[in-house]
């Protein structure tokens, strides 16, 4: 198995991408090749300075660099020889397995969209992200790759990821549940509503109906399916509820000394609190319907962010992820169609 390393990709980057991929290769990178791209000459200075050794890692030198604010087309079509298309391009060419990276999300999308294609039956692919809650994390999706969808894309989220719940997370039968302003079924905009229908008929999942954003932390849902301008509001808004709440609980114990000693009472649920909230746990976002496995590291990952997204990618390439997801994708979309030509004789 071989993983690709976008080496040049995240606001840390060589430094935290080197030492991510180091601890990958020392924690569970038996049968697996991880190859690093990037300009050679300044991975191999940033790992001198940094007392790793390359030689367990392919090195593969791409001198252009994809920033956060190169326009993502212009880029994905001129930046050839980017740590980011090269990756890309030789995933498609069944050269490597998977390919992570922690660069700019737009370019990535839009370049995995015309390099690596999608899956069929997908125009664009959906990115999901783990939020945790009161009982265990849920896949939301799309959270922010696609701000404008229709409602057969919604249907199609919820199929995607459904097989990214049982084969990664290890979900028997995920409920899939549909972000709403309601949880009656006739909630909604059009979009939405027609949405509920789709979902409600679709074989290839347990639909559990509507859920209100109130109600996403309580963790009774293992998939939240919505559009990628809400999902991508729910994941930046839970991120900053739960950077405030951290941030919020340490002066209530460093008030006094009674705070101080209940701390002390408390500090094992207090690190097993942030390791939760903690993205790099996760390490990345799949994105999800790419015809091969592509994840998507945070901007801001630091070495456990890469490691854990490697270890992510090497999950969805052990599980076959993505011949999994189009054989569920199939069914789907052969009851849509069947739907829509027994309505249209209805008619």
């Amino acid at each position: 198995m071989k993983i690709l390393l976008d080496a040049m990709g995240g606001d840390n980057a060589p430094n935290a991408v080197l030492q991510g991929a180091a601890q990958a290769a020392q924690e569970f990178g038996q049968g697996m090749t991880i190859a690093l791209l990037g300009p050679a000459e300044t991975l191999k200075k940033a790992a001198a300075e940094l007392s790793i050794d390359l030689a367990p890692f392919e090195l593969i030198d791409c001198p252009e660099v994809i920033t956060m604010e190169d326009d993502p087309v212009k880029a994905a079509r001129q930046k050839k020889d980017s740590s980011m298309i090269r990756g890309l391009t030789m995933l498609k060419n069944g050269e490597a397995d998977a390919f992570v990276s922690a660069g700019s999300t737009g370019a990535l999308h839009v370049a995995t969209s015309l390099i690596v294609r999608t899956l069929k039956g997908i125009k664009r692919p959906a990115l999901a992200a783990q939020i945790p809650t009161l009982k265990q994390p849920f896949l939301l999706l799309d959270c922010g790759a696609n701000a404008e969808c229709r409602a057969d894309m919604i249907n199609t989220f919820g199929t995607m990821g459904s097989v990214y719940a049982q084969q990664i997370m290890g979900r028997a039968v995920p409920a899939v549940a549909l972000v709403n302003n309601g949880a009656e079924d006739h909630k909604g905009t059009p979009l939405y509503r027609e949405a509920h229908e789709r979902l409600k008929t679709n074989p290839s999942i347990h639909f559990a109906g509507n859920i209100e954003p109130r109600d996403l932390l309580k963790g009774d849902a293992d998939v939240v399916v919505c559009d990628g301008f809400v999902g991508n509001v729910i994941l930046k808004l839970t991120e900053g509820v739960a950077g405030a709440l951290l941030s919020m609980l340490k002066p209530v114990f460093l008030k006094n000394i009674a705070t101080k000693l209940a701390y002390l009472t408390v500090k094992g649920g207090f690190k097993d609190l942030k390791k939760m909230m903690d993205s790099e746990e996760v390490g990345g976002a799949p994105l999800l319907g790419a015809a091969k496995p592509v994840i998507k590291a945070h901007g801001s990952s630091k070495a456990k962010g890469i490691k854990n997204a490697i270890r992510q990618a090497r999950l969805c390439v052990e599980n076959d992820l993505c011949g999994t997801m189009q054989k569920a994708l199939d069914e789907t979309l052969a009851a849509a169609a069947a739907a829509e030509t027994a309505a249209a004789e209805g008619n």
